[in-house]
């Protein structure tokens, strides 16, 4: 079951709260998180980001940067930009993106449930950005930014979120890309126990976005319980920020890919080859979305095509070879393209679904790509079915938006 409990949030000032949020760490590179925080000495970028407080081409890994994260946590505390909640507490955040709004509960999750099994995750880890984030936390002795968790449906949570959300939000605001965040603190015992009652009774928890993230908080929990000689399982150390959506409320978005050439075949020789293995149909110059699962759109010498992939060549029943991504990667990409390894190949890139097909329109007819191929998103389903069978998605299946606002609470490890 999943184990989760409030915590005494560390968060800004209503009157800061703009000033301080900002993007995620892993969402823009040092000269933007610079350009983002100008002028703006309460943004969370020099904690998250804290290369931006050097010389431009400072290392980010060097030693002092992460001393700055300390140093500038610790200043944010004593100027009153971040004040600690005075009791343990669960809170709402909501995002709204193009009319919708998704609502989750910002909890503290247990470390074991990660270790054993009851976080579930779909990807893999880099062992060096997992050490990165995991000497963030360790330095920092807290967890400054959130992961994403999704959460199977559950009527009474449901309840709560409408009933607490009806209520006046505590941080109500529209950010720079117009992404609109909302958060409700919930402070009443009864209602906080009840949360966690109902929270025990839920099988398993999901990582939805964040798996690095997810695996340094709980890897550094579990250092500080080996470390500890007298460790109960009770210390603050065991959990970790996460914010856990019920899984209707999320929307994956498309994960599409364009390609640098088209491994020495003409674009008519290359549409033929994939006649074997899909029902092709030109579309003109009209841009053309993928209407369901096994439907492709494809960009090529300046006319959209879909593709359907034929019956017999994929399999419904394998959580697996169902999925979109992998149809792709085997029959277009490895089987006629030549690209065998998504992670690496320098011949192919990938383009977040919330760029637009004219993302993939312009990157290709300005001579950088030679292709672009449109996938239909997964959907929620598949992907906690994926992770209740162990298994792991392939590279670039997944897109999340809008990513989840930092620096509206953070956690920390010692209470």
């Amino acid at each position: 079951m999943a184990k989760v409990r409030p915590f005494r949030g560390v968060r800004p000032p209503r009157k800061f709260v703009t000033e301080v949020a900002s993007r995620p760490y892993d969402v823009l590179n040092s000269e933007e998180a610079r350009a983002e925080a100008e002028g703006n000495e309460k943004s969370l970028y020099h904690i998250i980001k804290p290369e931006i407080d050097f010389e431009p081409g400072t290392d980010e890994h060097d030693p002092k940067v992460y001393n700055k994260a300390v140093d500038n946590f610790n200043a944010f505390q004593q100027k009153g930009w971040l004040v600690q909640d005075e009791k343990p507490l669960y809170y709402i955040y909501a995002q709204t993106m193009d009319g919708r709004t998704q609502y989750g509960f910002v909890i503290a999750a247990n470390v074991d449930d990660y270790m054993e099994w009851r976080i579930k995750k779909h990807e893999l880890t880099r062992r060096d950005k997992e050490e990165d984030r995991m000497k963030h936390v360790r330095i920092n002795n807290a967890n400054i930014e959130p992961v994403f968790f999704a959460f199977p449906d559950n009527d009474e949570l449901e309840k709560i979120i409408r009933d607490v959300t009806s209520g006046e939000a505590e941080y109500d605001f529209t950010a720079p890309d117009g992404f609109g965040h909302h958060f409700w603190v919930i402070n009443d015992d009864v209602l906080i126990n009840r949360i966690t009652e109902l929270f025990d009774a839920i099988p398993a928890l999901y990582i939805a976005d964040g798996h690095h993230r997810t695996a340094a908080a709980a890897l550094v929990g579990n250092e500080k319980a080996r470390q500890n000689p007298v460790h109960t399982g009770s210390e603050e150390y065991n959990y970790f920020l996460a914010v856990a959506f019920p899984a209707s409320h999320l929307k994956i978005i498309d994960y599409n890919r364009v390609v640098k050439d088209l491994n020495g075949l003409t674009p008519s020789e290359f549409i033929k080859a994939l006649d074997k293995d899909f029902i092709v149909e030109e579309k003109g110059e009209t841009e053309y979305r993928p209407e369901r699962l096994h439907n492709f759109s494809l960009y090529v010498d300046g006319k959209w095509y879909s593709m359907t992939a034929r019956e017999g060549t994929y399999d419904d029943n394998d959580p697996i070879g169902q999925l979109d991504v992998t149809i792709s990667s085997d029959l277009i990409l490895r089987d006629i393209l030549g690209i065998h390894d998504l992670r690496s190949d320098k011949r192919i890139d990938f383009v977040g679904g919330i760029r637009g097909l004219g993302e993939l329109k312009r990157r290709v007819d300005s001579g950088e790509m030679k292709m672009a191929l449109a996938l239909y998103p997964v959907s929620m389903a598949q992907l906690m079915n994926i992770a209740d069978t162990g298994n792991i998605m392939p590279p670039k299946t997944t897109w999340f938006e809008p990513k989840l606002r930092s620096g509206l609470v953070i956690h920390k490890l010692d209470d």
